[in-house]
């Protein structure tokens, strides 16, 4: 399974035009990602990112709900079996 998590782009590089790649932030971390699948992206909005591709733009609220669900399963996670690291763990309960 993989959790897709949104990032904010904070730079745009248009050097090759029919290939424009962003500068995405998640949390402090930066990571490129092509916007092939979404060329009208804007620095500022939130994009999921999948193999290296931005796919799916998604408004702030939507990206602040899904950030805080992820930390939310992450905490619950961590409480549960504090050797755990929650999120991404393929362990049954």
């Amino acid at each position: 399974m993989c959790l897709a998590i949104p990032g904010r782009i904070v730079a745009i590089s248009r050097e090759d035009p029919a290939l424009p790649v962003a500068e995405v932030e998640y949390g402090g971390i930066h990571r490129t990602a092509q916007l092939l699948y979404v060329p009208d992206a804007r620095i500022g909005e939130y994009v999921i990112v999948q193999a290296g591709f931005a796919i799916r733009r998604m408004d702030e609220a939507e990206a602040r709900a899904s950030l805080r669900a992820a930390e939310e399963y992450s905490e619950r996670g961590r409480s549960a079996d504090p050797g755990r690291a929650g999120v991404g763990s393929t362990e049954r309960r």
